[in-house]
């Protein structure tokens, strides 16, 4: 009952245009002082202050800040140049394209927000001065966006290996395929949509225009394999190769490109702070939600409520599921692993699932949490730049968030996708 009142209340503070990390705050302090009492607020800032300050999320803002370095330093255009080149010529290549550099960037950033917020101010405009309907735009660079939650180095993933004590380098390879059939899924589906509304093609292929495109490119595609080859490597951690990532960008961009000045550096700094603040205030936020649940033990009593309706690993998993879509429409992804991760793995441990197969599930399920309202921080920073409105997106983003949710099935029923790759080099 209580869990039905915190959905309502946020849908109704939602509705009439409150912030929506006002609106996690406003629930979360709320039940706190009703079913806690007053002396509990004094955990509050505590909690606010804790739940952005975990280690792990110092990558959030250096991430942030490389992707805004890369939108602003000319690395961004070039990735999409060369994608443009390569899938350009197919009718809607432009809305491919914006999946292809998507699944570019994930290799840089680490997070899904960064990713929208360099590629989406870029190919949004772009894309809605080729006449591609505004609220698709936003939808499918938030949706291709989210693969950046899939695709290694995922921040998601770095916070789940760390609560779960599991490998973070093998996660990082069990997120290999899945996200590339996520991203062949959101292509076929940009197709689709291309040839029923005859959206145009870019231009004619060309091998010479590639091989420029490619030319140009390829100090920018270094990146992800310095950054992910100093994590598989086990050189550096996931925050010290997000520290990587700023300073490559930085000799890239300024060095290399000469297309970033102390203008172009002061824009991104400001718009990583921007970006920052607006995720990391969900993440406090949604910290102080935790803290009411978790001290009216709602989930751990949804969690029992599973194992006495059935011990069947299949039933189990799709209850999880369901569970794992709700929390993530209202809970950042990092908010929602560091509540679910401690309650949830003994039970996926007794049903005998793996834990990096788990792993995959939960970050997947978090991914659409993301194109979910109420939160749906990385559809927001997309509708943002569209200046599009949510819920009309939403709608327009139902068969995509249907794509990721095909995956999301696949992972869960057939474990070889996720561990296919593991169970050959481990």
């Amino acid at each position: 009952m209580i869990l039905v009142i915190v959905i309502v209340a946020l849908f109704a503070l939602v509705l009439i245009n409150v912030p929506i990390a006002v609106a996690i705050g406003v629930v979360g302090v709320v039940g706190v002082y009703i079913n806690m009492g007053p002396e509990h607020l004094l955990n509050v800032p505590l909690t606010l202050f804790n739940g952005a300050t975990n280690f792990p999320l110092i990558a959030i803002p250096l991430f942030i800040f490389a992707g805004a370095l890369m939108n602003t330093s000319g690395i961004s255009k070039r990735l999409i140049n060369l994608v443009t080149s390569m899938v350009g010529f197919v009718r809607g290549g432009l809305a491919m394209v914006n999946v292809g550099v998507s699944m570019f960037f994930a290799e840089i950033s680490g997070s899904a927000v960064a990713d929208v917020a360099a590629t989406g101010s870029i190919l949004i405009p772009e894309m809605k001065r080729k006449k591609y309907n505004p609220e698709f735009s936003a939808a499918i660079t938030s949706s291709s966006a989210s693969l950046a939650v899939i695709i290694p180095p995922s921040l998601s993933m770095i916070l789940y290996g760390a609560i779960a004590e599991v490998s973070i380098v093998q996660l990082f390879v069990a997120g290999i395929i899945p996200g590339i059939l996520g991203g062949f899924g959101l292509a076929c589906f940009c197709y689709y949509y291309a040839v029923k509304y005859d959206l145009p093609r870019e231009a004619a292929f060309s091998l010479s225009r590639l091989g420029k495109a490619f030319k140009d490119a390829t100090w920018a595609l270094l990146l992800p394999v310095i950054i992910l080859g100093g994590i598989f490597g086990g050189f550096v951690t996931a925050t010290e190769g997000a520290g990587i990532a700023v300073l490559a960008a930085l000799v890239i961009g300024g060095l290399v490109y000469r297309e970033l000045n102390f203008k172009m550096l002061y824009r991104a700094v400001t718009d990583g702070v921007i970006q920052t603040s607006v995720v990391m205030l969900l993440v406090a936020t949604s910290a102080v939600l935790g803290l009411f649940l978790t001290e009216m033990q709602l989930p751990q009593q949804l969690a029992q409520q599973i194992t006495m309706l059935t011990d069947n690993p299949i039933a189990v998993l799709a209850l999880i599921n369901i569970l794992l879509l709700l929390l993530g429409m209202f809970l950042h992804g990092a908010a929602a692993i560091i509540l679910v991760t401690p309650i949830v793995m003994p039970l996926v441990i007794q049903i005998g699932v793996d834990p990096i197969h788990f792993g995959l599930i939960l970050t997947l399920n978090l991914a659409i949490g993301q194109q979910t309202p109420p939160v749906a921080s990385v559809l927001a920073t997309a509708c943002s730049i569209a200046r599009t409105d949510m819920w009309k997106t939403t709608r327009v983003n139902l068969p995509m968030i249907g794509v990721l949710f095909i995956v999301l099935l696949l992972v869960t029923y057939v474990p070889i996708i996720p561990l296919y790759l593991v169970n050959l080099f481990y």
